[in-house]
């Protein structure tokens, strides 16, 4: 035991060794016991008179016992800390705020206009938090955290645990090193001035004061958007408040709002979906009596137990950021004297599945028969879910051949087993999925039936029902005045488009000179493109197009023009949920034969014209040809049955996902 203890600690220190560069190994055999805060101070090298000044500023009062322990818990994790710091990386963080202000451009066009402006981004200077942090800085931190937490009512029900951990950190990853605190509480503490006055609130519930200040935050209109201009982490306290970009800036302003104003809180997350091909943040926070809530915002806060997220498939494991490191888990990996996959080298988390997780499995073993017989070396089995067609480790155990069981995980899609040696995953296993109901797993192998395959879409069009849905119940009509006073049924659209076009047959043998679309109630007029042919047409009937203007980005993105611009991939989304119409004068009376239609979409579909390329799983990746659509739809013959697929546009666009064929449909996983 002595000896594992040893092994546990002297890996633990050659992480340090790995971030800050500094020779500490004398220490790891010392008699003396090996106490956290001497080696972070050891690691501090020449910053370390300023650390101790704050330890002795907080020593030498006995009333400020607590503030010496927080200082102590700040300055043990501090040395698996870093940032990267830099005047272009400043600059380029400018990207945030011209978001705000964008006036009708995509996030991409102010991306490139920011690099632009300040040129090339250049390579910025990386500091580590033990080596910079001074006293001034270290203190100022900790009296404004116990600042908020002694003066707010609900502080009473935070212990100094659930303070150390989810209140008092400086700072949440790896972003620039700043003053904080003190510049929200005084933008946003007035807001829950009633609140500390009302008779009938529980103004000593943490969650009461976080649902109030959630209520009254003047602006909380969020663009969203992935792209930037370069990759940033986290930006910072300063631009999160701009309320643009992807899920992790704004769960990290609700972070520094929270903390600033003495409400415990943290980011949850899963390091990729089970049904997308991404990870993503959100905020929880707790109740007095420490039930978990979660948010994303701007949406309101949720009973975890209670929310949509609880029985969803989302990810097979959960986890909560900490300020921490979780020495428990490191320990128990680094025994294994390997390599480990970059995720747990620093493991600033814990595992918080089981709180998320309606349909939770306490274990699934993986049959022996179902293991690669090609011996491994490594001896740490990872549990890896899809990213595109990469696989991305989300849980691990022990690689045990005999007795390769995962535990304690959430129901989800399609998994793979590997071991990670020399740098790279190497799997054992095929894909797999496991039933939510019966606990059998299904395995996804190559075999010698085949089939062939019709393919409408690149990526889950599942994940764009809301268009789809919002087609159900439009009209087109026909008319021969212009205000449609009266008018005549072409086609009443009765069931959710499952394609990019859509060809239907008119119902009317009328000549009309004006044709229509209108969305059914509460569908913003959703539609994409609309085409009317005559009945010797090959082309579509072209006319001055008419409309109700206006649209919900209010910036002219989305006009009714854009039914008629010949473009798939721009869309009419009408400003009021009723009412809106798009339409066409054709100058001249004509009889239409046909409609063809086009959801809205996030041009996932095949689209013609492009190149596609068919993947499919045989132990690894492998290619099927590559096909030029020449319509919505392509064709591969003489596939293998059962087993995973991969479809890749070579012309344009990112958004793949992972998918199995069966009775002739596009199944996602």
């Amino acid at each position: 035991m002595a000896k594992l203890y040893l092994k546990c600690i002297y890996w633990f220190l050659i992480s340090v060794l790995i971030i800050v560069g500094i020779d500490i190994l004398n220490n790891i055999f010392s008699k003396e016991p090996i106490i956290p805060r001497k080696v972070a101070l050891q690691v501090a090298g020449d910053n370390r008179k300023e650390l101790e000044k704050a330890l002795y500023y907080y020593k030498k009062n006995p009333a400020d016992s607590l503030k010496y322990k927080a200082a102590c818990f700040l300055i043990e994790n501090m040395p698996f800390y870093t940032y990267s710091s830099g005047e272009q990386l400043e600059n380029y963080k400018s990207y945030y705020a011209w978001l705000k202000v964008r006036k009708g451009k995509t996030p991409q066009q102010v991306s490139d206009s920011v690099k632009k402006v300040f040129g090339p981004m250049k390579e910025p200077k990386k500091k580590r938090d033990i080596m910079e942090i001074d006293s001034a800085y270290l203190c100022h931190n900790i009296d404004w955290a116990f600042k908020v937490w002694q003066e707010q009512p609900w502080g009473k029900n935070i212990s100094f645990d659930t303070f150390c951990e989810y209140l008092l950190p400086y700072r949440i990853g790896d972003e620039p090193l700043t003053y904080w605190r003190e510049t929200y509480y005084e933008k946003y503490n007035s807001l829950l001035d009633s609140l500390r006055r009302s008779d009938s609130l529980d103004t000593e519930d943490p969650l009461v004061a976080a649902k109030y200040l959630l209520e009254r935050l003047p602006n909380k209109k969020h663009i969203f958007t992935s792209i930037t201009p370069t990759s940033f982490g986290h930006i910072g306290p300063e631009y999160v408040q701009y309320l643009s970009g992807s899920c992790r800036e704004v769960t990290d302003f609700c972070v520094y709002l929270f903390r600033a104003l003495g409400i415990p809180c943290a980011i949850d997350f899963i390091p990729m979906s089970g049904s997308g091909s991404d990870g993503h943040f959100w905020l929880v926070t707790w109740d007095k009596n420490g039930e978990d809530y979660r948010m994303d915002f701007p949406e309101p806060l949720q009973l975890v137990r209670k929310s949509w997220w609880y029985g969803m498939d989302m990810s097979a494991k959960i986890y909560r950021n900490t300020f921490s490191i979780n020495r428990y888990l490191y320990e128990s990996m680094v025994v294994y004297g390997e390599e480990l996959y970059p995720f747990w080298r620093l493991p600033k988390f814990k595992d918080v599945t089981h709180g998320y997780a309606q349909y939770y499995k306490k274990e699934i073993k993986i049959p022996l028969e179902k293991i690669y017989r090609e011996k491994r070396d490594g001896k740490i089995a990872y549990l890896c879910l899809s990213s595109r067609d990469s696989w991305i480790p989300v849980d691990w155990t022990e690689y045990d051949r005999n007795n390769l069981v995962f535990r304690n995980f959430k129901k989800s899609s399609m998994m793979r087993v590997a071991t990670y040696e020399n740098g790279t995953l190497h799997f054992v296993t095929d894909p797999f999925i496991v039933d939510g109901w019966t606990n059998k797993s299904h395995y996804y192998s190559a075999g010698e039936e085949k089939q062939d395959v019709i393919l409408y879409a690149k990526s889950n069009i599942d994940t764009e029902n809301l268009f789809r849905d919002r087609m159900v119940g439009g009209i087109f009509e026909g008319s021969n005045r212009a205000d449609f006073a009266d008018k005549d049924t072409l086609f009443l659209i009765q069931s959710k488009p499952c394609r990019l076009r859509t060809v239907v047959k008119s119902w009317s043998d009328k000549k009309y000179r004006y044709f229509r679309y209108v969305g059914p109630e509460n569908a913003n007029c959703n539609v994409a493109e609309i085409a009317f042919y005559t009945s010797n047409d090959t082309t579509a009937l072209k006319g001055k197009v008419l409309g109700t203007p206006g649209c919900s980005q209010q910036d002219g993105s989305h006009e009714y023009t854009n039914a008629f611009d010949g473009k798939t991939w721009t869309s009419f989304d009408y400003i009021e949920p009723t009412g809106g119409w798009t339409g066409l004068d054709a100058g001249k009376n004509v009889q239409i034969d046909r409609i063809v239609y086009t959801p809205r979409n996030r041009d996932n579909y095949i689209r013609s014209g492009d190149v596609y390329e068919l993947f499919y799983c045989d132990r690894n990746w492998k290619s099927a040809g590559m096909i030029k659509a020449t319509a919505d739809s392509i064709v591969y013959r003489s596939i293998p049955k059962d087993i995973l697929l991969l479809l890749r546009n070579h012309t344009r666009g990112m958004d793949e996902r992972i998918f199995v064929y069966e009775n002739g449909i596009q199944v996602w996983k």
